[in-house]
């Protein structure tokens, strides 16, 4: 691949200034418009200004996922202000733009549109699932904007954006951990559990369901697992009758998939009622936030997902200084909220995006993307080194496994309790699986 010439006009701009409002439940901040480097900011003192969307699913079916953004945004608009960013001798104030998918990837690629022609975005930040960021992500690159994004396994963002061995994006940078990393986590849970080793899969049609689906079984099959595939389902549906026959009729004692929230909301409670129980369960996307797991209600007692991060990730932010414990408490105090996973990950998309312009030091789009190419940062979701791979435009992070035990008396309804670090030994465990059932 050819780096592109970014297609925005006007020399290098000014300003950083977060402007944020909230209405109708949602987040949207103004915007000035211009191209990287423009002058034609509208910082009061006729400083400079540096504006970066961010691209989130707020409402919608992947609504969870977005939860946190707010608070994070709202954190780094206060940050800002009081730390104009330094980059190449020049202070520049930024402009944070946000923008909803509503949980359509159609509407992903729309609005970072948007952003890059009608607010004049410099830098593109977006998270979760490969139905936002791949959107996002091709936008960017077929205009040559830098764009750095999270959330999603990094093979259904590579792979699935048209990327091969040996082969690169120009403007397009993405930190997360991959299948093979969810799998080992898994199986280690698995392993905690006296099962048959027969598994069934709740695999949705949709990109996470796709590379799931195609990966997962060869990769256990070879440990001596078995996996029961009904096959892929739509988003959306309502009725699981012909996948829980398949679970019960395989006696599949271990349950996995990765659907969204409210789809597995329907299938847990019609599995309950037509009495369907496997001794583990390790579901992905739909278990990850205590709001999806207490619209489930008691029978969510057990449950096990992928843990990307918690209070007790041993890593601290390069911007702000915060433990992962006292962001965690932050977000609570400010929300009333129980933290969410995805909190330690957006804070972090904003603390690779500062590195890279502080390592470029210029907002030069070529500058920003040539830095990516081999940024070396450590932030509140780990270390990350865009030098090691596992491909160009990756960088990984580290990830355990956990498991939601309904809390006797305490501060809120399920705690999230990491019982598997064997793929990273530094994020110490609470506990053991305990079997459901």
């Amino acid at each position: 691949m050819h780096r592109r010439t970014p297609s925005r006009p006007g020399p290098a701009r000014t300003a950083v200034r977060a402007v944020a409002a909230a209405g109708a439940g949602l987040l949207t901040l103004s915007a000035c418009g211009g191209g990287l480097g423009s002058a034609d900011g509208d910082g009061g003192d006729g400083g400079d200004t540096l504006t970066i969307g961010y691209v989130t699913p707020q409402s919608g079916p992947l609504a969870a996922f977005g939860e946190a953004d707010s608070f994070v945004v709202d954190q780094m608009t206060a940050y800002f202000a009081d730390n104009p960013l330094e980059i190449g001798g020049t202070s520049y104030d930024v402009e944070i733009v946000v923008k909803d998918t509503q949980s359509d990837s159609v509407r992903a690629g729309e609005v970072t549109a948007e952003l890059i022609n009608d607010d004049g975005a410099d830098l593109v930040l977006a998270a979760s699932t490969p139905d936002t960021v791949n959107p996002v992500a091709d936008q960017c690159e077929a205009n040559g904007v830098p764009c750095i994004t999270t959330a999603a396994p990094w093979q259904p963002y590579f792979f699935g954006r048209g990327g091969t061995e040996g082969s690169s994006f120009d403007w397009t940078y993405h930190f997360f951990w991959g299948l093979e990393d969810v799998e080992a986590v898994y199986q280690d849970m698995w392993s905690q559990v006296d099962t048959n080793r027969q598994a069934g899969a709740l695999w949705p049609n949709d990109p996470d369901g796709n590379a799931w689906s195609a990966d997962f079984p060869g990769v256990v099959g070879e440990n001596g697992y078995s996996i029961t595939d009904p096959g892929l389902y739509e988003n959306g549906t309502q009725d699981y009758s012909a996948q829980i026959s398949a679970f019960q009729a395989a006696d599949d004692q271990i349950l996995l998939g990765v659907p969204i929230p409210p789809d597995f909301a329907t299938f847990w409670q019609q599995a309950q009622q037509q009495g369907y129980t496997p001794r583990i369960a390790t579901v992905a996307k739909a278990l990850l936030f205590p709001s999806a797991v207490e619209a489930i209600g008691d029978s969510a007692d057990g449950l096990c997902t992928e843990v990307w991060w918690s209070p007790q990730h041993p890593f601290t932010s390069s911007l702000t200084g915060q433990s992962a414990q006292e962001l965690a408490d932050a977000y609570e105090e400010a929300t009333g909220r129980q933290w969410t996973q995805p909190i330690g990950f957006v804070h972090a998309l904003f603390e690779v995006a500062v590195a890279a312009l502080t390592e470029a030091g210029s907002t030069d789009g070529q500058a920003v993307v040539d830095a990516l190419s081999s940024l070396q940062v450590s932030t509140i979701a780990g270390d990350l080194d865009w030098t090691s791979g596992p491909v160009p435009n990756v960088a990984k992070t580290p990830l355990v496994g956990g498991q939601w035990r309904a809390s006797d008396g305490g501060e809120h309804p399920f705690d999230l309790v990491v019982v598997s670090n064997s793929e990273a030994p530094e994020i110490p465990t609470a506990g053991t699986v305990e079997p459901l059932g």
